[in-house]
Formats: structure tokens, C-alpha cells, sequence
């Protein structure tokens, strides 16, 4: 029996990483669509009709859980989340599930299962009352957890079929094009869709710092800044022998050197 799925998430490789472990594990899944954002889920949902919704809890726009109010008991509903505490009292009521990313082959397949028997089951798992109540404490759960935002721990970038998951402590620069971002790290490097733009706000700028309208450097790999014309300047990287670029808008980074 053919059962359908929606993935809602504004990440798009943890779409694709989703939507190949669900490949895995239920063959006879079928994701029928994928959102960007809550207000896109819902308008996909009414569209398709899936069985499961995966949902981002943090999405632009509508969030994961305004748009599972949305839905309501129509569909089985699952959350994606990054922060596991979101779930420890919200879900043991058994109305919802949850995974957490990056995702987990094991937390999955408990997921995975629990799906499949409540969708063999004659009337939905839901009961009267138990969704708004879940729901209602994942909204407080998310509001608490709003300010200040966690850093960005770690990069998903697809290799071929697979996803690499490189440690954010790992990378040594970043460097855009119009299209791309290229991760330089430790052990080597790889290709992601994100921008600079929306890296530069994500990373810890303490470690993280922008140099150029097109690279970010990890300090922690900074060996020296040489100023050349123009109020420009060059950095030297520790073990590397590429230099990056500091042009005149970010040269103030480094006055104290």
C-alpha cells in the first residue's frame, strides 16, 4: 500500500537528506511534495492531501507549528526539530512525533514505526483535545527558546547522493559565488546552495568574521594580515597556501593587528 508524505523544512538539503532516509527505511513511502516555509506546507497540503507531514519547527513566515494548527488531525504530524528538549513533554501524550536533526538513522526508525501503526489503525491516533494541547505547549516551547538563536553547529552539504555533515569547528573559510558557497575545511572541501548573506548571520562571530562581500574566515586559522593598497589587505591562513582577500569595507576587523 502506497502511503504519501509531505517534508516542509527552508533547508533544502535536510529535505533531501530526509527524503533519502525515509527512502531507506519505507520504500513504500511516497513524498508527493516538499515546502519551504508553514504557510507553503498548508497551501501543499490542501493541495495533495498527504497521510504524514514532516515540519520544520523554525520556519520563515508560518512556523512548524502554526502550520500543524493548520492541518490539525487531517494528517499524521511530525516535527523536525534541532533543539530535542522541545519534545520531552510535548509528545508524551503519544499525538505527535518528532525527529531531530542532524537526523538520526535509529530515532527514525522509531519514528518510522510508530507511523506505520497508527496509520494501520481504523480511526486516528488523535484524541479530542490532544493535538491542540501538544501543540499548545510546543508554542511555549518555542517561544522560550525565540532569543537569543544557537550558532550554527554544523554544515550539510551534499556529496553526490549523500550528505556530508561537516563540523562548523572544522572550517577554515567560505567562499560565495553567484550560485554557490564553497566550505573549505580541514579534510578537505564541498559545495552548498546557502549564501554568505545568510551564513555570516548564522555563524558564531566571535570564531566567524566576513572579509570580503564573498568570504567569511575562521580567526582560528588566521595566521597573519598583511595591509596592502587601498586599504585592502591579505590573510594568511595556518597549513594553507591560498591567501584571502580583506577588502576596504572590512579591513576595520583588523585594525588592532
Amino acid at each position: 500500500m502506497i502511503c504519501t508524505a509531505l517534508i516542509a523544512d527552508d533547508e533544502p538539503l535536510l529535505r533531501e537528506q530526509l527524503r533519502l532516509h525515509l527512502a531507506r527505511q519505507w520504500p513504500g513511502l511516497q513524498v508527493v511534495a516538499e515546502a519551504r516555509n508553514g504557510r507553503e506546507a498548508v497551501a501543499l497540503f490542501e493541495q495533495h492531501e498527504p497521510a504524514i507531514v514532516f515540519l520544520d519547527v523554525h520556519m520563515p513566515g508560518m512556523n512548524g507549528v502554526d502550520a500543524a494548527r493548520a492541518i490539525g488531525t487531517r494528517a499524521q504530524i511530525v516535527f523536525v526539530t534541532a533543539f530535542e528538549q522541545y519534545a520531552v513533554r510535548a509528545f508524551e501524550q503519544g499525538a505527535l512525533d518528532y525527529v531531530v536533526k542532524p537526523l538520526d538513522e535509529a530515532r527514525l526508525a522509531t519514528t518510522v514505526a510508530r507511523l506505520r501503526q497508527r496509520l494501520a489503525q481504523p480511526t486516528p491516533v488523535v484524541g479530542d483535545g490532544g493535538l491542540d494541547t501538544v501543540l499548545d505547549q510546543m508554542a511555549r516551547l518555542v517561544r522560550s527558546r525565540a532569543t537569543p538563536p544557537a550558532h550554527l553547529q554544523w554544515i550539510r552539504a551534499s556529496v553526490g547522493t549523500t550528505v556530508r555533515m561537516i563540523a562548523v569547528d572544522q572550517v577554515v573559510y567560505l567562499r560565495s559565488d553567484e550560485k554557490y558557497t564553497l566550505v573549505v575545511c580541514e579534510s578537505g572541501e564541498a559545495l552548498i546552495r546557502k549564501p554568505i548573506r545568510e551564513l555570516v548571520d548564522e555563524l558564531d562571530p566571535e570564531q566567524f568574521v566576513q572579509v570580503h562581500r564573498s568570504v567569511i574566515v575562521n580567526l582560528r586559522h588566521v595566521v597573519q594580515v598583511t595591509r596592502g593598497a587601498n586599504e585592502t589587505a591579505d590573510i594568511q591562513l595556518r597549513g594553507r597556501h591560498e591567501t584571502l582577500p580583506v577588502s576596504r569595507s572590512y579591513l576595520h576587523r583588523f585594525r588592532q593587528m
